[in-house]
């Protein structure tokens, strides 16, 4: 199944970090954020990458050009140097598509400015490139298949410490309560769409509002609550959490270690 995957924003909020790099390009470990992502579709035998490009794509298609695969994989080194093992590797069987869809296009616009390339389609898989989870998902294509809905998406607690407010008429207030302990859900930025959606989706419009709209009222689009790990990198104090999980160890966006360990043998089974 095609992943389409939308890296043209520029992070205005990681500003002071990626004020030189596309959002997608900011580093967790060694490799950026979009790999991860890429990393949690390819553990689930998905591929086939469409990247939908824009705010300094030059950086992302060098990276991907002058790809290193020494950087996070284990490899022998032999005659001084001259010669290098691969002991295992990372991208070496990942189709990935480039595609200019502008510098300041919105969502929409750039879903439908990749619509050629997932032509033929039964369904394909989107998301924003700056969320991470250990969702298992194909929970969510199963859903989409059963209920033959044209769209599909993760709803996912909010991963923030907003409070919300609730206020009466005079301004004082009655009550404040975390999100996170609210039964409010976001859309988690994972989708699972058929190429129907393209039916839909009319000039200059975002993915979520008005196409989504037209598709609710016709009964078109599930979602499929989750209450595990899931969190997106808007801001630098997400990206320091992430890293900080990383570097213990204990990611758990990174399903792609409990499928090698599962198939290791019976030590430390995860279940997904």
């Amino acid at each position: 199944m095609k992943v389409v995957l939308f890296c043209g924003g520029q992070g205005m909020r990681l500003r002071d970090y990626s004020h030189d790099m596309p959002k997608p390009m900011v580093p967790i470990g060694y490799r950026p954020i979009l790999w991860h992502v890429m990393k949690y579709y390819a553990s689930f035998g998905h591929k086939d990458f469409v990247l939908c490009l824009g705010y300094k794509a030059d950086h992302i298609k060098d990276y991907f050009l002058n790809y290193n695969e020494a950087v996070s994989n284990d490899f022998v080194v032999t005659g001084g140097g001259r010669h290098i093992e691969m002991l295992n590797t990372d991208i070496h069987d990942w189709r990935i598509t480039f595609v200019d869809t502008g510098f300041s296009s919105n969502i929409g616009e750039r879903l439908k400015a990749v619509e050629k390339h997932v032509a033929g389609e039964e369904m394909f898989l989107a998301n924003y490139s700056d969320n991470l989870t250990d969702f298992p998902l194909p929970r969510l294509i199963d859903l989409v298949q059963r209920r033959n809905a044209t769209a599909g998406f993760l709803a996912v607690r909010p991963s923030n410490s907003f409070h919300m407010v609730d206020l009466a008429g005079d301004g004082t207030v009655r009550s404040l309560h975390d999100l996170r302990q609210t039964e409010i859900r976001i859309n988690g930025g994972n989708f699972v769409l058929r190429p129907e959606i393209f039916e839909q989706m009319r000039q200059g419009e975002e993915l979520v509002l008005e196409p989504f709209a037209r598709l609710i009222e016709r009964q078109q689009v599930v979602a499929h609550p989750y209450d595990g790990f899931w969190m997106a990198m808007d801001t630098f104090k997400e990206k320091r959490a992430l890293d900080e999980m990383y570097e213990r160890d204990q990611a758990p966006w990174e399903v792609w270690k409990q499928s090698a360990n599962e198939q290791a043998g019976p030590r430390g089974v995860v279940a997904v």
